[in-house]
């Protein structure tokens, strides 16, 4: 059998005017576009879903600015490849590096990159479908310019599948049946040039009808990958339902998250929710969601949905308060801010001075706590809900006595 270049490959852009989609960044007056102009470049992260473009925006910037250039990947290429890289930049004065899932590399591979991406001598092109905010080491985050690819629309799609059908000889296919495969896409140009080829080959006489199409692959790309962007997305509407108290959206991303089979993303969720979003309204919430885990880890699936659905439905039903997951960040933010300053003496172990409250009326005294930079700082701002009118009656009596 003769192997032969998939098509996607064969139409990998030369150059960015050839990129399907991202006219944020490409284009008249556009930062790329503009880069290449003044043949210039900066070290860069290129973030977004899968399949919209990142790998084909860096060969065509090292096409267009004809820099000697390297491919490594984060997980797969050890550090030895990173060393030699490094000298290969050496003999050469400058190379672009691209790092594909740039979001996996490890600290070892960081060191011996940062103070070469530092210096110019490597100019880093780091591609991730991971939000690298979240993700990516500061270190080298701070060094970089990060760029967000857009997901492709429909119309996008389309532009490039037919693009991509002026490769194959003899193909017969109408304009519906082109809206149907980047439909079915979902946003993946690289899944739509892939279906195109396969039907085009599995086809009659190359001619290819949405039945042809639907014989190959009849169910729409569900991007949802634990690793990636589109599963945080899910995660993150997750919380919000929850939050927005909107319990039949919270049963649906909750649905879409077991249909994934990633039980232990929905785990952390629910415990992280049950502190931050119902928190003190609620704070039984805590102790059934781990009752919850413990029963749908006890049953696995496809069993485990129904602890997991009954306590998502009280979660999403149940009074919410972030007081005291705000009143934290705040002590934290002044923590960071170098406001902190010496404790005082009389609460330090051992000394006289201290007042035991356990010995005084109702177990309160008033004496001072907090550093005297801080005193009379407030960071617990009370919520109006049942179970905090009951901690608010004694806080306020404590305030004021």
């Amino acid at each position: 059998m003769i192997k032969m270049e998939l098509l996607a490959n064969k139409m990998r852009p030369q150059k960015l005017n050839d990129i399907i989609g991202q006219q944020h960044l490409i284009g008249e007056n556009k930062v790329l576009t503009n880069l290449v102009k003044n043949n210039k470049i900066f070290s860069m992260i290129l973030y977004g879903k899968p399949g919209i473009g990142k790998t084909s925006i860096a060969n065509a910037l090292i096409n267009e600015l004809n820099i000697k250039s390297k491919f490594l990947n984060a997980t797969t290429n050890n550090k030895s490849d990173f060393d030699i890289a490094i000298e290969e930049a050496k003999m050469y004065g400058e190379m672009i590096l691209v790092i594909d899932e740039i979001h996996r590399m490890n600290k070892d591979k960081q060191d011996i990159l940062l103070p070469h991406i530092e210096s110019g001598l490597i100019i880093l092109i780091g591609l991730t479908t991971s939000n690298p905010y979240h993700k990516i080491n500061p270190a080298i985050r701070s060094r970089c310019e990060i760029f967000e690819l857009k997901e492709l629309t429909t119309k996008d799609i389309i532009e490039g599948l037919k693009k991509a059908s002026s490769y194959l000889p003899d193909i017969k296919i109408e304009d519906d049946t082109f809206n149907y495969i980047a439909t079915l896409s979902a946003g993946d140009f690289r899944s739509a040039i892939n279906t195109l080829e396969v039907c085009y080959y599995a086809s009659n006489d190359f001619k290819i009808t949405i039945e042809d199409v639907k014989n190959i692959n009849n169910k729409p790309v569900f991007f949802h990958d634990k690793n990636e962007d589109g599963h945080y997305d899910v995660l993150s509407a997750f919380q919000k339902s929850i939050r927005g108290s909107d319990v039949n959206a919270s049963l649906h991303y909750l649905a879409r998250l077991i249909t994934a089979g990633d039980l232990d993303s929905i785990y952390r969720r629910l415990s992280v929710i049950a502190y931050e979003d119902i928190g003190l309204a609620n704070p039984a919430m805590g102790p059934k969601v781990m009752a919850a885990i413990e029963a749908a880890e006890l049953v696995g699936l496809p069993e485990a949905r129904i602890p997991l659905g009954v306590v998502v439905t009280e979660l999403a039903l149940s009074p919410k308060s972030n007081s005291a997951y705000l009143a934290l960040d705040e002590a934290l933010n002044d923590i960071n801010k170098g406001l902190s300053g010496p404790i005082p003496k009389h609460i330090i172990n051992g000394n006289p001075n201290y007042l035991y409250p356990h010995n005084y009326k109702n177990d309160y005294i008033k004496q001072e706590y907090l550093p005297n930079n801080l005193k009379n700082k407030i960071y617990y701002h009370k919520k109006d809900n049942k179970y905090e009118a009951n901690l608010n009656k004694l806080y306020d009596e404590m305030r004021n006595d």
